[in-house]
């Protein structure tokens, strides 16, 4: 393992990276830093990729608003290969095969070194997967391959530099949260204001209804066909966000003593969402790679849907592959969008948020055991920072039965409600899907604490200072 970690830092000691800031930046210039970095990601996402033929099939369509990725432009693969890459490692060290101590600078950089590493392994792979699929169009000459292949390595190690630049202080946040959240703010708002034609008018809910009331006839805009928007969609997704917004606030406090300041009393603190949107994350990510091979291996052995074996797994249209499978157990698995469609097929829908609540909850479960979030990892935890649960003994045994008694159940609770939040809210085509708003929240929220805190370190550095020491 030493000559891997070695090697690991030899390669990527001929990266450039960002430097920590000498001084600690104001908010005003973490603001700017910020934009500067959201404003470099929305041109990556509006700059077609050169090379590349169009009007292809997405087939990742269903990852595009979790990896804010943009079809057809530089950010084709988007945060997918940083994300996986960073994934891989935490898996590896949650299950302790990588032995890595974050408290030494070192060991830390080492694994950040370790990150940009995989990154670009993981975006030679995925770009090389999409050339055998055809996701780039067939029969690329070597120099446009080449070329495919410059553009995405390139463009994917800007992300991590831009994400380094948030995280290392420059900046608010990370990087990535900032990208998903905005790519997720980018589809409400077109879906919203977008004036490009659509079916019945403009395709955005918002002009459609001033040319529906001009035109004496606003009730058209309150559904409308073709999964295109409409007001009860609107309404739908901003119940959804309400909803979410107020169970992100329901929480288990087991109270806590200090063993070290007399006196001092508190609470451990477990959300319902305890697992966050992990779960959900996963459970598109798997469908996703689902669906990619199901069109590669369909496109490769069964293009005419006559090997039987196969037609279980899945069976395409060849005019509209883009839109999914038309039978098989893929089928059953992919969500039936919009009213109409969820009127035609109500067999789908319930396997389908059956399929995706059970894959939830099975990700939500193995997260806290490889996580560090289970009882054994989480009393060692606190036992390790001088606090115990009163009435307790002060052992390992003891914390993790309190905590035994609280964990498992909400980890089942907040994953069966994240999956069946976003995999409903898909079915009726929620502006920025299901699994979408979820990430967009979340990362609103953690965006609004942490200018909180920046603004009182800004207004009153003794008092942040004090607390920041408690």
């Amino acid at each position: 393992m030493g000559a891997i970690w070695s090697a690991i830092s030899t390669v990527a000691s001929v990266f450039p990276q960002v430097p920590k800031p000498e001084r600690k930046p104001g908010l005003s210039e973490k603001l700017v830093w910020t934009a500067t970095a959201l404003v470099l990601y929305l041109a990556m996402a509006q700059t077609p990729l050169y090379g590349i033929a169009s009007g292809t099939a997405d087939q990742l369509a269903y990852t595009r608003i979790i990896f804010a990725s943009a079809q057809g432009t530089l950010m084709e693969l988007g945060i997918g290969p940083i994300v996986t890459a960073g994934l891989i490692l935490q898996l590896l060290k949650g299950a302790e095969i990588i032995k890595l101590d974050f408290k030494k600078p070192e060991e830390k950089a080492l694994f950040s070194a370790a990150t940009k590493v995989l990154t670009l392994i993981v975006t030679i792979v995925e770009v090389t997967a999409f050339m055998i699929g055809g996701q780039f169009g067939t029969n690329l000459s070597t120099s446009v391959v080449i070329v495919i292949m410059t553009q995405l390595l390139a463009t994917g190690f800007v992300v991590v530099l831009l994400d380094e630049l948030v995280q290392k202080g420059w900046g608010i946040g990370s990087g990535i949260s900032l990208f998903i959240m905005a790519g997720v703010a980018q589809q409400i708002i077109w879906n919203m204001f977008s004036v490009l034609p659509a079916g019945d008018g403009y395709l955005g809910i918002v002009p459609y209804l001033v040319n529906a009331t001009a035109t004496g006839h606003p009730e058209s805009a309150i559904f409308r066909s073709g999964q295109l928007p409409s007001l009860f969609i609107l309404l739908l997704t901003f119940i959804a966000i309400i909803i979410i917004v107020y169970v992100e606030g329901i929480r288990i406090e087991v109270p806590i003593t200090s063993t070290k300041y007399r006196g001092f009393s508190g609470v451990y603190p477990m959300k319902l969402l305890y697992v966050s949107n992990i779960p959900v994350i996963l459970a598109s990510a798997l469908l996703a790679n689902l669906m990619f091979f199901s069109q590669f291996i369909w496109s490769r052995y069964n293009p005419n849907n006559s090997d039987q074996l196969l037609n279980l797994i899945a069976t395409y249209n060849p005019q509209t592959v883009a839109n999914g499978p038309i039978g098989g157990f893929l089928y059953y698995i992919t969500p039936p969008r919009g009213l109409e469609a969820l009127a035609l097929e109500p067999l789908r829908a319930i396997t389908y948020v059956a399929f995706y609540v059970v894959m939830a909850i099975i990700f939500g479960r193995i997260w806290v055991e490889i996580g560090g979030l289970n009882p054994r990892a989480v009393s060692k935890s606190l036992l390790d920072a001088n606090v115990q649960v009163p009435g307790f003994r002060r052992s390992e045994q003891s914390v993790e039965g309190v905590l035994g008694k609280y964990i498992p159940v909400i980890t089942i609770l907040g994953a069966t409600f994240i999956g069946l939040l976003a995999s409903v809210a898909d079915l009726f085509g929620l502006f920025g899907t299901g699994t979408g708003i979820l990430l967009m929240v979340d990362i609103t929220l953690n965006y609004y604490k942490m200018l909180m805190k920046e603004r009182l370190e800004t207004m009153m550095p003794q008092l942040a200072g004090l607390l920041g020491k408690t």
